[in-house]
């Protein structure tokens, strides 16, 4: 998704992925990408700083060999006041219930199975959709693109390895069925995600797969009631949605050579449109993407110039298809 750089603490995010490590280490610039990429930010300076900081602070050190390692400091500091104040609960209870008897079993009876009444009314374990498990910060919902035509969920979920898939969307397009090339995926658990982040650019049949965190919409639901569903599917398991009637083109001016797009998914970057339109053969020339003033918040709208009128009108010929799951709505700009 488009976005602005912005000044953010980046302290706690790298010392939630270190803790989450194997080893509690990391390559510096590893560590890096998986960072800006949770944040979704490109500010390398912000990292640096906080990565100087933590060094200052005893939080981590850094190898000759380009190693960050977090140190005893670090651990204590990723806990937080949270986890000792419960950490001392814990303990303040253990010993009022006694000693532990020959067998191991401590004093106070406790009840390992809940009644069946209570386990009714508890129902199951929830899962916050598209949040980290394992590694603090980090989504487990991905946007994966740049995929081969010949990739499946068997091979996606080979390369996005170690971690496991649990949910795959592959994006196509709602009337033809033809596969963009790109998913959305949900990974069991944030280690698993940030694994995935981390493998971005590396091929799969020849082709950088990109992969980056890509939270879900509120009112959306995710991950669907299906393993692996299409485009054309709803998530909640239901058939292809009505077909909307796409708003017809404004008058066209003289010489145009530039387009509104809007209703764009949140997904959209500059690959991903240039290829929409590399589809009918209109070259792009510029994209501009539209951000709030204030927020910095991707607006879902932004305008594209083209080389000629020609290639202009080819793609302006695309209004209302599928882009990424929702029907573009284009028109003319001056």
């Amino acid at each position: 998704m488009p976005s602005s750089d912005a000044d953010v603490d980046m302290s706690k995010p790298i010392l939630s992925i270190l803790s989450g490590s194997d080893g509690r280490q990391m390559d510096v610039k590893v560590l890096r990408k998986l960072v800006l990429s949770s944040l979704q930010s490109e500010d390398k300076r912000a990292y640096k700083r906080a990565v100087q900081a933590l060094e200052g602070s005893g939080s981590l050190e850094l190898g000759t060999d380009g190693t960050a390692v977090l140190t005893k400091l670090g651990r204590k500091a990723c806990g937080g006041k949270e986890d000792r104040a419960k950490r001392k609960k814990e303990k303040k209870e253990k010993k009022k219930r006694g000693p532990k008897d020959a067998d191991g079993i401590e004093g106070e009876v406790k009840r390992i199975k809940p009644a069946p009444d209570e386990a009714e009314s508890a129902g199951p374990p929830s899962k916050s959709p598209s949040t980290a498990a394992g590694v603090s910060g980090v989504c487990t919902r991905l946007f994966v693109g740049n995929l081969p035509f010949s990739v499946d969920e068997t091979s996606l979920a080979s390369h996005l390895g170690p971690g496991a898939v649990t949910h795959v969307k592959w994006l196509t397009d709602r009337e033809s069925g033809k596969f963009y090339g790109s998913a959305f995926v949900e990974m069991a658990d944030g280690a698993g995600a940030a694994a995935a982040i981390a493998a971005s650019g590396n091929k799969l049949d020849g082709r950088p797969v990109k992969v980056v965190p890509s939270p879900a919409r509120p009112g959306d639901v995710w991950p669907p009631s299906k393993g692996v569903v299409r485009g054309g599917e709803r998530h909640d398991g239901g058939t292809t949605a009505p077909k909307r009637e796409a708003k017809e083109l404004g008058p066209k001016p003289d010489g145009c050579y530039k387009l509104f797009v809007g209703n764009l998914s949140y997904d959209i970057d500059d690959d991903g449109i240039k290829k929409f339109f590399d589809n009918v053969g209109a070259e792009m020339r510029a994209v501009r993407w539209i951000h709030h003033k204030e927020s910095g918040d991707f607006k879902g709208v932004g305008f594209v110039e083209f080389w000629d009128t020609e290639a202009c009108e080819k793609a302006a010929a695309l209004n209302g298809k599928n882009l990424l799951g929702r029907p573009i709505r284009i028109d003319w700009s001056e």
